[in-house]
């Protein structure tokens, strides 16, 4: 029998690239596509995969169309990646980001728990959970405490996943991702932003980057290396929680620093640090231990953070050259 998956967040950056993995497992792939005034197409497009995954509208705060959408895809692994994913953002847009990224998962499980409770279901988790870190090293055991309205909302997802599996016994599993990038990322989360201005700086279309905290430390990994992770946790007997990193932790200068070399500039001539995009309460540090998925899943990322950087930056340098 053919497998079926659907994907909330498919248009998104992770949706994308795993809809182009469960494709290439000949899985039958569906995914949700709520109605909005701007192209979310492109990066299924930028894949050539948009015609062969089929879209349902629907949105995941509306249980109704999440329950038809089950019906319809007769979906047996279910993949929630719809968010309100930019942490900025969930400081202007506070109550949105919850409905969306909060009660958006529990509609999931929910229609997942009324249609069939044997459906596996993944949910996107995230290491802004640990915001004020409570160790060195984040794995599955490090106490929460997240410090922005994303990683607040991204924690009531989360344990809602955890709820549902151990009160009704559904295979529900939680995938706690840190930072992951590609060429598909948005321009408003700051790899992109550094690399498309990267491009523009280099091809004469503008002259500087205006960043906030350059000091910040992240553990960037490449997103079509993490869905893999996405999958092998809803093939496992029983379902569980996972952090997903590299294990390396880098600054946003250092990653400045890769971006601007690859083109042959001096990131110093050209980044300006501008308060407006400090955040209220920083994340300083954030580095995970991804262990348990090492030993457990088979899984370790396998591009490195200058194969990353360079991507991206090669992708926007054709990107603004062909305008």
């Amino acid at each position: 029998m053919t497998k079926t998956a659907l994907i909330t967040g498919i248009t998104g950056q992770d949706g994308a690239y795993l809809a182009q993995l469960l494709l290439g497992k000949g899985y039958k792939v569906s995914g949700i596509l709520p109605r909005r005034s701007t192209d979310t197409l492109w990066r299924l497009r930028e894949l050539g995969i948009e015609r062969d995954v089929t879209l349902i509208d629907g949105d995941v705060t509306d249980l109704s169309g999440l329950l038809r959408a089950l019906q319809a895809s007769q979906a047996r692994e279910v993949y929630n990646l719809a968010a309100q994913s930019f942490v900025g953002t969930s400081w202007q847009q506070p109550l949105l980001t919850a409905q969306n990224t909060g009660v958006g998962c529990a509609n999931v499980l929910e229609s997942i728990r009324l249609t069939d409770p044997t459906i596996r279901f993944y949910q996107a988790s995230t290491s802004e959970l640990f915001g004020l870190i409570q160790a060195e090293r984040q794995d599955e055991k490090t106490p929460f405490y997240p410090r922005s309205p994303y990683g607040v909302a991204k924690l009531y997802a989360h344990w809602m996943t955890i709820n549902y599996r151990e009160s009704y016994n559904m295979h529900a599993s939680t995938g706690i991702l840190f930072n992951h990038e590609s060429p598909l990322r948005g321009v408003e989360f700051v790899t992109r932003k550094v690399t498309d201005a990267v491009a523009r700086i280099k091809l004469g279309h503008q002259k500087e980057l205006r960043l906030g905290n350059i000091d910040a430390k992240r553990d960037w990994g490449f997103a079509g290396d993490y869905v893999d992770a996405m999958w092998r946790m809803l093939q496992q007997d029983k379902s569980d929680d996972y952090v997903v990193a590299t294990g390396i932790t880098t600054t946003v200068r250092e990653m400045c620093r890769i971006a601007f070399s690859h083109v042959g500039l001096n990131y110093e001539d050209h980044v300006v640090i501008d308060p407006q995009f400090y955040r209220p309460a920083e994340v300083d540090v954030l580095l995970g231990n991804p262990a348990k998925a090492e030993r457990l899943l088979g899984w370790k990322a396998s591009t490195t953070l200058e194969q990353l950087i360079t991507m991206m930056v090669d992708a926007d340098m054709r990107r603004v050259s062909k305008g």
